[in-house]
């Protein structure tokens, strides 16, 4: 598959939100569904480019997925700390799924990083049930890193995000 994997256009950032959103509420990743708070988060990609490199994956002009990359120290990120960039709501469109379209963003973040002065490893964070995303942080060296496992809602004690890391 041809792929272009670059900064998301201002002009895509509505689809690509919609993409985000509709992956993770058809993958029920949304504790709350339609009413989950961060279905807003996920929906809105102009937010995210304000303080972190979003990235879409277009195959023919049309937009199959993204991935919120940030650098190192980006105000973005949720479990990155000095040296470390984070990826974050990786997302395909249901179609474009199985042709390798979460593993080339994937692989763009990693170069970002590897391109990032002072980057020396790339975090994230998953869900247990995101199997497939799982497999692709496995092909690309990513290790599980369980002492940085966290709950986004401390107040809910039945969610924790699985954590990977991959040493630059």
């Amino acid at each position: 598959m041809d792929l272009l994997i670059r900064r998301a256009h201002p002009t895509e950032y509505d689809e690509l939100g919609t993409i985000t959103a509709q992956a993770y509420l058809q993958d029920g990743l949304l504790d709350f569904g339609e009413g989950d708070a961060y279905l807003g988060v996920l929906r809105d990609v102009a937010g995210r480019a304000g303080a972190a490199d979003v990235l879409a994956a277009l195959k023919d002009g049309r937009v199959l997925g993204g991935v919120t990359f940030v650098p190192s120290g980006g105000p973005m990120a949720d479990i990155a700390g000095p040296g470390e960039a984070e990826i974050r709501m990786l997302a395909v469109a249901h179609a474009a799924r199985g042709q390798g379209v979460g593993e080339a963003l994937v692989r763009s973040c990693v170069e970002r990083a590897r391109a990032t002065p002072g980057c020396r490893s790339v975090v994230l964070s998953t869900q247990p049930t995101m199997h497939a995303a799982h497999r692709i942080y496995g092909r690309l060296g990513f290790t599980r890193t369980p002492d940085r496992d966290w709950n986004p809602l401390p107040e809910l004690t039945d969610i924790t995000l699985l954590t990977y890391e991959l040493t630059l």
